[in-house]
């Protein structure tokens, strides 16, 4: 099989890679992308020899050129919209779609419109255009596997029947009463509420329990991420809102689960690691290897849940009343957030503000019915338009 990686130097890209390292037989690296971490791209280059590279600007590809030797045939090739033409390219049978952010979304869909199997890592896709997404898959016959380690677990707890047709299924038929989407609850569950509003950047991205990116780890804080797939899963396996719930599960090691009606939970288990859904979604339907040990149950330790505190985690609030609101209000919240983390990285805005700069920007945003790309990515520009300016007002 042929795999185009995008987002190739984030942690998802990289887990990807080592996966595909283990089975070279099965796998060859067609094209990648990255977007700052050029030296990383090299050596992806260097090691694994694509057949293309795609970066944002012409001063990153000469950066990336001078460090190929003249053995790597990888053709470098600029700017965004090469994103597209490698995803959608004819030799390629598997896309990675793991860039993070609003950005993600077009070389994604155009994955979808070629009818790739698409191996969806990137939340925004859906988040942004969900009806619109899942309608291109319909009709392009595109293969959806959800990388994200609870849609994953979601995916893996459901019958056969439902995996082949997830994002059109009725829960009902197949005996589903509840998804259960399980939440660490990020480095701030325990401590008192109080004490939030002044949490540190630093603070936010020290995750208890998995190693990811800065902007992932703040939503992560907020449980922004996980208002974000919970909107994402209500597309991917077509819930209604009595048949989706969170729960924080602190331990990580439930991923998530389907709950039925016959009583019966089935939950997905394993090691806090990015590597087994991969495989599981690289390999579907089969298994192999994906270089994680699996548990050792006589060394595990309690497994606890509590609810998610809506005092503690307004974000997913926000989110989860946007996912009902309509495509402008996801579209809207997804961007304000984008914007409010940035801000928040760089000590622009406490940690209590990306609630408030989400909120604004959700309340001042025209909620009209999104039809089209264009549509969507113009509210996606206002939503950052408004929040940027809110920060510079507000911010400190």
């Amino acid at each position: 099989m042929q795999v185009c990686v995008l987002g190739a130097t984030g942690s998802i890209g990289k887990n990807t890679l080592a996966v595909m390292a283990l089975h070279p037989e099965r796998f060859q690296l067609f094209a990648v992308s990255a977007f700052q971490n050029i030296d990383g791209l090299a050596e992806i280059c260097r090691e694994h020899q694509p057949n293309y590279a795609v970066v944002p600007t012409d001063a990153a590809a000469d950066a990336l050129k001078s460090q190929l030797p003249i053995s790597v045939k990888t053709e470098v090739l600029v700017g965004e919209e090469h994103l597209s033409t490698v995803s959608s390219a004819p030799e390629v049978d598997v896309v990675m779609a793991a860039i993070v952010g609003a950005a993600g979304l077009l070389p994604t869909l155009a994955a979808v419109q070629a009818g790739k199997r698409v191996l969806l890592a990137n939340k925004e896709a859906l988040v942004m255009s969900g009806q619109l997404f899942i309608d291109a898959v319909r009709k392009s016959g595109a293969e959806l596997l959800p990388v994200d380690s609870e849609h994953n677990a979601i995916f893996q707890a459901l019958p056969s029947a439902a995996q082949q047709h997830c994002h059109s299924m009725d829960a009902a038929e197949h005996g589903i009463e509840k998804i259960l989407l399980t939440g660490s609850g990020g480095p701030f569950r325990d401590l008192p509420l109080a004490t939030l509003a002044t949490q540190s950047p630093e603070a936010a991205c020290r995750h208890p329990n998995w190693s990811m990116g800065r902007k992932i780890s703040v939503d992560s804080a907020t449980m922004l991420n996980k208002g974000l797939e919970y909107i994402e899963a209500r597309w991917l396996f077509n819930c209604s809102r009595d048949q989706l719930d969170v729960v924080v599960h602190p331990q990580s090691v439930i991923h998530s689960m389907v709950q039925y009606v016959d009583g019966s939970v089935i939950a997905q288990l394993g090691q806090p690691d990015m590597r087994t859904p991969i495989a599981y979604a690289l390999g579907y339907p089969l298994r192999f290897d994906s270089g994680v040990a699996s548990l050792d149950f006589s060394q595990m330790m309690d497994l606890t849940f509590r609810p998610a505190e809506a005092e503690r985690y307004p974000c997913l609030q926000l989110a989860i009343d946007a996912c009902w609101s309509g495509q402008a209000a996801t579209t809207t919240l997804n961007a304000a957030n984008e914007i409010a983390v940035d801000a928040f990285l760089d000590k622009r805005i406490t940690f209590a503000m990306i609630s408030e700069v989400c909120a604004a920007t959700l309340d001042n945003a025209q909620l009209s019915e999104l039809t089209t790309l264009e549509a969507i990515l113009a509210c996606d520009h206002a939503a950052r338009d408004f929040a940027s300016r809110w920060i510079e007002r507000r911010g400190h």
